[in-house]
């Protein structure tokens, strides 16, 4: 199982109020908000964990078929690099592990369910014809499974090829 998310942070920043009272309470864990509020930036922070969460929240939802607004129920625990930020985001009883990449424009998470899976995320263009199966996308003809995820000015579209 994969999953994908990405922000496009201008919009980000012109859509979203993330310091309007009890946004963090919502959305973030005591662990979480601890870090958003000790970062250098915070609002970018913000948005690396939302990122994480909803790529996280793609493979939970395609594994259990459950849909809902969880956000507290994805508790992410992240490394930092100079190159890349990656770590495991935790849904329940499951744990997915994440790489996510930041640009001056855009913050994009990718999530798989084992690591190795990592190296056969594969990206796609958009002529590729995409089914869906109970809300799950697939590419046509394929048993090959796909994560879209598109915000603002930027889309992503992956798969993982088992192959």
């Amino acid at each position: 199982m994969i999953g994908n998310d990405v922000i496009d942070l201008e919009l980000a920043n012109t859509e979203s109020n993330w310091k309007r009272k009890g946004f963090l309470n919502k959305i973030f864990t005591g662990t979480e908000q601890q870090i958003i509020q000790s970062a250098e930036n915070p609002e970018l922070m913000v948005w690396i964990l939302w990122s994480c969460k909803e790529a996280g929240y793609k493979i939970y939802n395609r594994a259990s078929l459950k849909r809902g607004f969880m956000p507290l129920f994805l508790d992410c625990n992240l490394e930092f690099s100079s190159q890349q930020i990656s770590g495991k985001v935790k849904c329940f009883e499951y744990s997915y592990y994440l790489k996510t990449e930041v640009t001056q424009n855009y913050i994009y998470t990718v999530a798989v369910e084992k690591y190795d899976s990592f190296q056969h995320i594969r990206e796609f263009d958009k002529g590729l014809n995409i089914i869906k199966q109970n809300g799950i996308p697939f590419l046509e003809n394929s048993k090959s499974i796909v994560s879209i995820t598109h915000h603002g000015r930027f889309d992503r579209r992956i798969l993982l090829d088992i192959n």
